[in-house]
């Protein structure tokens, strides 16, 4: 405290000592003897200045209502009954020393619950004396209200919104975009990692059917079903001369290349499926078939 606190304490303190002296308050020692101030329960003055100030009006001026809360309802009584088992296991984890029902936060819930019936048993019953005295309760379609708002300033938040909302896509435009940067970097690292142990596979295949412990080349056959063949293109787009010259080559034939087709493959080359072997004609050795000459002279010797 400073010098001018004291200061002021001190004149309020003499200004308090002088006023006393002046009632006649102080006894030897400067005491000061305050009177007993007595409480007193004036009910015929309090319903007097009751009746000073009520206000004899008519119900749809005061709209009070004294009435009991409704019913509870079922999906009431769940909730309460799901809220207290709840609070119960917490109370039990938490190791308090508290029964559920001195529980403050079931008591907060129990308490809104008494307010939402207090306020619906209100409803039901207001709403038929307003309806009685010709007071509507619903809003009209047509009805319109005088904005609190000028034009102007709604145009103004308007745009405000507006730019916080090109903000929030643009933002999220780049973090899709960024996503899927970090997406096509994974597919191309677990890709190339694919190729690499595919690769590594064929190699050990290849290692057992040097030192013969395969002895047959199905992973070959394998390895080139999973290759992508040449065309296998998904979501091609076909163009405009590609599809007249599909139809063209159903209507008058396929073009291309003409010689060569029934030359033998890699594949059917090796096929043996059409091979019959010679069958033995009672076991004489089969004679060679004599030349042309012999042949000739054996014709000159018939005629």
């Amino acid at each position: 405290m400073g010098e001018s606190d004291w200061e002021d304490e001190d004149f309020d303190s003499d200004g308090e000592i002088q006023e006393a002296f002046s009632k006649g308050l102080l006894k030897p020692g400067l005491n000061i003897v305050e009177e007993k101030k007595e409480c007193k329960n004036d009910v015929a003055g309090l319903k007097r200045k009751l009746f000073d100030f009520k206000l004899d009006l008519k119900w749809i001026e005061r709209l009070d209502l004294d009435n009991t809360p409704a019913p509870l309802a079922p999906e009431l009584a769940v909730q309460l009954e799901e809220q207290k088992r709840k609070r119960e296991s917490l109370i039990k984890k938490d190791k308090k020393n508290i029964s559920v029902e001195d529980d403050k936060a079931l008591n907060d819930f129990r308490r809104e619950t008494g307010f939402y019936r207090q306020a619906q048993s209100a409803v039901l019953a207001g709403i038929p004396m307003l309806h009685k005295l010709g007071v509507p309760t619903k809003r009209p379609d047509d009805y319109f209200a005088q904005m609190a708002k000028s034009d102007d300033h709604m145009q103004k938040v308007r745009e405000v919104l507006m730019k916080k909302k090109a903000e929030t896509e643009r933002y999220e435009k780049i973090r899709q975009l960024r996503q899927l940067k970090t997406f096509g970097k994974k597919a191309q690292v677990e890709n190339k990692l694919q190729k690499q142990k595919n690769k590594r596979e064929l190699m050990e295949e290849v290692k057992k059917y040097r030192k013969g412990v395969r002895t047959d080349l199905d992973f070959l056959d394998d390895k080139k079903a999973k290759r992508p063949q040449k065309g296998d293109v998904k979501n091609k787009s076909i163009t405009r001369a590609q599809m007249r010259k599909k139809y063209k080559d159903t209507k008058y034939g396929f073009g291309g290349k003409k010689r060569g087709k029934k030359a033998n493959t890699r594949e059917s080359a090796a096929d043996m499926s059409d091979y019959r072997r010679p069958k033995k004609t009672g076991g004489k050795p089969q004679q060679n078939r004599p030349g042309k000459t012999k042949r000739q002279k054996i014709k000159n010797r018939r005629n």
